[in-house]
């Protein structure tokens, strides 16, 4: 399971998804000992098109089915002066194609009882859809026009553009810690291309062509390029039928995909930054550390790590730092493990009275108690249980078993790990924990960012 996915599920509705838990953990034998809990395995089958196309299909029982289609493009593929720009074909995705009119995808989905959305991360850009059992043949259709029809135009280039521009004045520029968490790559990363935001920034949007985006399009939307995925209720002879005849056509370009092959180098020195934002509330400090790779053994020990930092409000780091000694109003902590590098990132937002400089200490030392004091079987196997329970729920549906199987294939090289998952959480061990605090946080380089609200410069001639 990926960690960020995980952090997000517990975000919110927390009295419903305890609920939910409950019931989980009873069905699935979770409780005292969470390592005793038996998973059943995920049924898929993985097929490699001769266009390149991987595709894979996961058969769940319901009326519903789940079409996903992962590109193996993201932030880290945007062209030198272009950031933003997986992101925002994202967008253009949606527009006309040759035989589909705007917005007609969301017709297709919405109008007939389903969803669809799509987003862009460092890795790679996801487009997903649930639409009744019964319409999956029209959305295999619709998928493989947009991704060999589409219609890259000026008009459709500048309203999606003035789109995004505004997500980033509203994500970035107008909230409280917008450019304190849109700078955690920049900081973090010293030489990869993750070190540019996914989201790019209006300089880059704007010298943005209508070449550049056709040269986008051609280079990474192609069936060499993408996974496939469909889970949920199908006939599985029928599906291999329409995914032949569908995306089976679409021809293999001959140029190759273009790749960046710059490797992170290690961090070898601390560093500490100041950032100022007219609209910040409060001070925050925030700390990077180097992580491993998506496809390490370790990232499953991360994530269980993440959920003794800051999985609920009986986390270490809130119990430390807001609770006990009431320092923050808020932190939290994310295991950001990408393809070819990762960050760890830990941040708290200050409390009335105190200083951005004033939390790094606390912050630091209590994500390194984990290596320092011995973790108890009852606190390990209390979030176990709760990444368990999360996992499970998702594998409840069509949409996320697709996600599952998407990001896998993605981060890792390997659908079939999303199978894998669950049973190598349930043999994370305390040890094992501590070995990899004291290895990244203790023995790793780490960039401090000291954010608080920014100064007015004083007129001239002013006296101090």
């Amino acid at each position: 399971m990926n960690a960020v996915v995980m952090k997000r599920v517990f975000s919110g509705r927390r009295r419903g998804l305890l609920q939910a838990g409950a019931a989980m953990a009873a069905l699935y034998g979770l409780g005292a000992w969470a390592g005793q809990a038996q998973i059943p395995a995920l049924r898929m089958r993985r097929q490699v098109l001769a266009n390149g196309l991987e595709f894979v299909s996961v058969p769940a029982a319901g009326a519903s089915v789940s079409v996903q289609v992962w590109y193996r493009v993201g932030a880290k593929d945007d062209p030198a002066g272009r950031s933003g720009f997986a992101h925002l074909f994202e967008h253009m995705m949606f527009k006309s194609t040759r035989h589909m009119a705007n917005e007609q995808f969301d017709r297709m989905t919405e109008d007939v009882g389903g969803k669809n959305n799509a987003f862009t991360a460092e890795d790679m850009t996801a487009y997903h859809c649930v639409v009744p059992a019964n319409h999956l043949e029209p959305i295999l259709w619709a998928e493989a026009e947009r991704m060999s029809n589409l219609n890259v135009a000026q008009s459709h280039f500048d309203s999606e553009r003035a789109v995004v521009k505004e997500e980033y004045a509203q994500s970035v520029l107008s909230e409280p810690y917008g450019r304190l968490f849109n700078a955690v790559a920049g900081y973090g990363y010293q030489a990869h291309p993750y070190r540019r935001p996914v989201i790019g920034n209006i300089e880059d949007l704007d010298a943005a062509t209508l070449t550049d985006l056709s040269e986008f399009h051609a280079n990474y939307y192609r069936p060499d390029n993408a996974v496939l995925v469909v889970a949920g209720a199908f006939d599985q002879a029928l599906l291999d039928a329409a995914v032949e005849h569908y995306f089976g056509s679409i021809p293999r370009p001959t140029r190759p995909i273009p790749r960046n092959r710059l490797v992170e180098p290690r961090r070898l020195r601390d560093e500490t930054h100041q950032l100022q934002a007219p609209q910040a509330p409060l001070p925050a400090a925030l700390l990077i550390w180097q992580g491993p790779r998506a496809d390490s053994p370790d990232a499953t020990v991360w994530q269980l790590a993440q959920g003794l930092l800051a999985l609920g409000d009986s986390a270490r780091l809130n119990e430390g730092l807001v609770y006990r000694d009431q320092l923050a109003q808020s932190t939290g902590f994310e295991a950001q493990l990408n393809a070819e590098a990762g960050l760890l990132v830990a941040h708290a937002m200050a409390a009335g009275g105190q200083t951005a400089a004033g939390l790094v200490a606390p912050l630091a030392r209590e994500v390194g108690r984990l290596a320092e004091e011995p973790i108890s079987e009852r606190e390990l196997d209390k979030v176990k249980t709760q990444l368990l329970t999360a996992g499970l729920i998702k594998r409840q549906t069509a949409q996320g078993l697709a996600e599952l199987v998407g990001m896998a294939a993605t981060l890792r090289g390997d659908a079939s790990a999303a199978g894998r998952d669950l049973a190598a959480l349930q043999a994370v061990t305390a040890a094992d924990v501590q070995r990899v605090v004291r290895r990244d946080i203790q023995h790793g380089a780490r960039v401090t960012l000291l954010y608080g609200p920014q100064t007015k410069a004083k007129p001239s001639g002013t006296k101090a």
